[in-house]
């Protein structure tokens, strides 16, 4: 019923194409292998394999797919952990349906996205430890990567970003994952959040 539900609000965008099913975390797997889809949706509990094991099993076998976690669990560990394997959004079942759509055409356009709710518990939790992340110099970054890590700051997908900087799409991949490499994050939340910490502004314009 719930898989229903996601269909029915993905079918609301023509320019959203499901390509395929599955019935458990494993055959996610197999199958984003087969298709090799700009975006695949994980629940955390999934029959075979739990979906925050498949996420972190993607971004290392698949990685230009993106992953959004779509769930009833919103805890902050569950959110936590679901980052810092790899996912690129984490969307809950009880959002307004919206959010589903914006999500994944953030995510396949190779941006992140937290829906309102998830981006409130994120905050709240920063605020509450005080420290998010370890603080990460930038020195080691070319002055192209810093201000591919500033787009990222601000939210905008590799497109975005490509078209603000003048740049072709794969070099802003290249250097994206440049980026993750010298600064030894998992993925762009945790980019933006060291951007953010080194006081980096976003480029002029996208």
């Amino acid at each position: 019923m719930v898989r229903a539900g996601v269909l029915a609000v993905l079918a609301r965008d023509p320019q959203v194409d499901v390509v395929t099913e599955a019935g458990d975390g494993r055959e996610a797997l197999v199958l984003a292998r087969l298709h090799r889809p700009d975006v695949v949706l994980l629940d955390i509990q999934m029959p075979g394999m739990d979906g925050l094991t498949a996420a972190a099993r993607l971004r290392q076998e698949s990685a230009g797919v993106g992953v959004i976690m779509l769930t009833t669990f919103g805890q902050n560990e569950y959110i936590t952990r679901a980052l810092e394997d790899g996912a690129d959004g984490f969307l809950l079942k009880a959002d307004d349906p919206r959010e589903l759509l914006n999500g994944v055409r953030a995510v396949g356009a190779g941006g992140a996205y937290l829906s309102p709710r998830v981006a409130g518990r994120v905050v709240a939790g920063l605020r509450a430890r005080r420290v998010a992340y370890p603080r990460r110099s930038l020195e080691g970054l070319t002055e192209r990567e810093r201000e591919v890590l500033a787009g990222l700051a601000a939210g905008w997908s590799n497109a975005e970003i490509a078209g603000g900087l003048h740049l072709v799409e794969g070099t802003v991949k290249a250097h994206v994952s440049a980026v993750f490499s010298k600064l030894g994050v998992r993925n762009r939340v945790e980019a933006a959040i060291a951007a953010y910490e080194a006081g980096l502004r976003p480029p002029r314009c996208a």
